[in-house]
């Protein structure tokens, strides 16, 4: 279990990096209005939760009382760096923690803001929230790249080609129920796109 959590949560992963790749530092920072947040303002909420949630999560309340969840939506980062060096440390936070998860210890119960949770769907709500928030940061992203975007998933109009090839490179085979091409960046399965 622990190491499908940890394909899925690499492909979320990788698609950001991924995004932040093609992006200055003054893309980094762009608002499309004032109530709208930039992406360095989502990572510093993203990696915020991560760093709360997951710090000692089968001992300590999800919600730490370090965390300040409100000042997370105020940007204070000045480069695109910063930025990325906050996103490493709360995925390197996050991944650490799935690898303490194991058989014994899956349905244990934890808690976040004082509400019980086994660890499984303290995982699940994760898989939930990061994603969405990923979402954003690839929305904002193709809006200030537009044309200048590189896909990330199959290219417009070119679905039914990926469709066929995908058929033909799987024909006879066996399918693997817990693999998916385009989820799983380490699966013999995926893409040539993400293998690079």
């Amino acid at each position: 279990m622990k190491d499908l959590f940890v394909k899925r949560f690499e492909y979320y992963k990788s698609l950001g990096d991924k995004t932040f790749s093609q992006l200055s530092d003054e893309q980094i920072f762009w608002q499309y209005n004032e109530e709208s947040n930039s992406i360095a303002v989502i990572v510093k909420h993203v990696a915020g939760n991560m760093l709360s949630r997951w710090t000692n999560f089968l001992t300590e309340d999800g919600e730490k009382s370090w965390r300040h969840r409100d000042e997370e939506f105020v940007s204070a980062f000045k480069t695109k760096a910063e930025v990325i060096e906050y996103w490493e440390k709360g995925w390197a936070c996050f991944f650490n923690a799935l690898d303490q998860i194991n058989d014994e210890n899956l349905y244990t119960i934890i808690q976040i803001r004082g509400e019980s949770h086994p660890v499984i769907d303290a995982v699940f709500r994760q898989l939930a929230h990061y994603p969405y928030h990923i979402g954003q940061i690839i929305y904002i992203a193709k809006m200030i790249k537009n044309n200048d975007w590189n896909t990330l998933s199959i290219a417009r109009n070119k679905s039914q080609e990926f469709n066929n090839e995908m058929k033909n490179k799987f024909s006879g085979e066996e399918p693997d129920s817990n693999s998916s091409p385009v989820c799983f960046q380490n699966s013999p399965e995926v893409r040539d796109e993400y293998k690079q």
